[in-house]
């Protein structure tokens, strides 16, 4: 377990390092010049670390699981498979219209469109399920105090 420490230092490490130089480059490049071509490698490399950020969460997650206690590994895939479900419904349901003007020159396509509708409902349907679930826990730990 020891040499996994030492890999995952010298890793996070090596990510960190990556960032730094590419936030250099970034300035010293400027994020003006040359169509933004310094905003877009960030973007990039911002997304590339979400991933790597939430592919490692997943994977030690599952591994710690199934070591733990590997029938709560099948409950963490339930789960998983409901939100990846819940998602792609949401993304179908999503209408991607533009109902304002948009002022830029070049205007955001119908997938860009759909894909922020997506995220904006999925924002919504988390933000009432973190209240309701609010809620009712207060409401269930009431109950169980009272008898």
């Amino acid at each position: 377990m020891k040499n996994y420490n030492k890999l995952f230092k010298l890793a996070m490490w090596v990510l960190v390092a990556i960032s730094v130089v590419l936030l250099v480059w970034g300035f010293v490049a400027g994020f003006e010049v040359r169509d933004g071509q310094a905003v877009e490698v960030l973007l990039y490399w911002t997304y590339a670390m979400l991933a790597i950020a939430l592919l490692a969460v997943i994977v030690v997650g599952a591994i710690i699981a199934a070591k733990n206690n590997p029938k709560g590994l099948l409950k963490t895939c339930l789960v998983v498979v409901a939100v990846a479900v819940v998602s792609c419904l949401v993304y179908l349901i999503s209408p991607g219209n533009m109902p304002m003007q948009w002022n830029s020159a070049t205007p955001p396509t119908g997938g860009t469109l759909k894909l922020t509708d997506t995220m904006l409902n999925l924002t919504y349907i988390t933000g009432v399920a973190a209240i309701l679930s609010i809620i009712v826990g207060e409401v269930v730990m009431s109950v169980r105090n009272k008898k």
